[in-house]
């Protein structure tokens, strides 16, 4: 994954503040996949975004990752650290973007669920169904066409289970034992928000280092943003010390 300069991600932050999560969770994509045309990154399967974003986070900041929870049933604090890496090489990616299974005399062939399926379904009044019929490619009962409407909740739930075994990376959840308690609390870790909220703390971060230095030595952004960040912290280091 090639690196991203410090001027190319100041531009995806600034686009990203007037987006919404899901237009973040796109810019962000781009990011990770500069190789790959961006129309065709919200035909991706769910999965594969996830562990680009995740390989992403740990060329930008780090493999680790601080996660806090609160359990849900004492309610105490939990810290505990991920690495992005390991998690990023435990998703891979799907083998194939389509399911297929019999069950009880129907036969299923599924599209797994990209992000724009998700963002599409979310803005439905019942997003569950808009989905499996966004994504149903086909199902025949008996030798018979049939509609997503008319497979019985048993095939769905066949679905479910098939989908996540396919693409397990589409829905990273964490199960953590509260050190209070011992109850476990399960929690979905979105790391497109993630990754967002490091973004802008680094960004503004950043600003500020130009402003003080733009105002010390009279550079230019470009200028200031060419320079490594051990020299950006050299100079403010100097800054501090008149």
């Amino acid at each position: 994954m090639a690196i991203t300069g410090a001027a190319g991600l100041l531009a995806t932050w600034e686009a990203g503040l007037a987006e919404t999560v899901t237009g973040r969770a796109l810019l962000l994509h781009r990011t990770a996949r500069p190789d790959l045309d961006a129309a065709a990154l919200p035909a991706m399967p769910v999965g594969v975004r996830e562990s680009d974003l995740f390989a992403l986070r740990r060329a930008l900041f780090g493999e680790r990752m601080q996660v806090r929870l609160e359990c849900r049933a004492c309610g105490a604090d939990m810290e505990f650290e991920l690495d992005a890496g390991e998690v990023a090489r435990s998703l891979g990616g799907p083998e194939d973007t389509v399911v297929r299974l019999t069950e009880g005399g129907w036969d299923i062939t599924f599209r797994l669920p990209a992000a724009a399926d998700l963002t599409t379904a979310a803005r439905t009044a019942d997003p569950r169904a808009a989905l499996l019929a966004r994504c149903l490619v086909s199902a025949v009962l008996d030798g018979t066409p049939r509609t997503a409407d008319a497979l019985p909740a048993p095939v769905q739930r066949r679905i479910a289970e098939a989908v996540e075994a396919a693409d397990p990376g589409a829905d990273v959840t964490l199960g953590i034992g509260c050190p209070e308690c011992g109850t476990a609390t399960r929690a979905e870790l979105d790391i497109a928000s993630y990754l967002w909220t490091e973004l802008d703390a680094w960004a503004r971060d950043l600003l500020l280092d130009v402003h003080l230095l733009a105002t010390a030595y009279g550079w230019s952004e470009p200028e200031i943003l060419a320079l490594s960040p051990l020299r950006r912290r050299y100079y403010l280091e100097l800054c501090a010390d008149v």
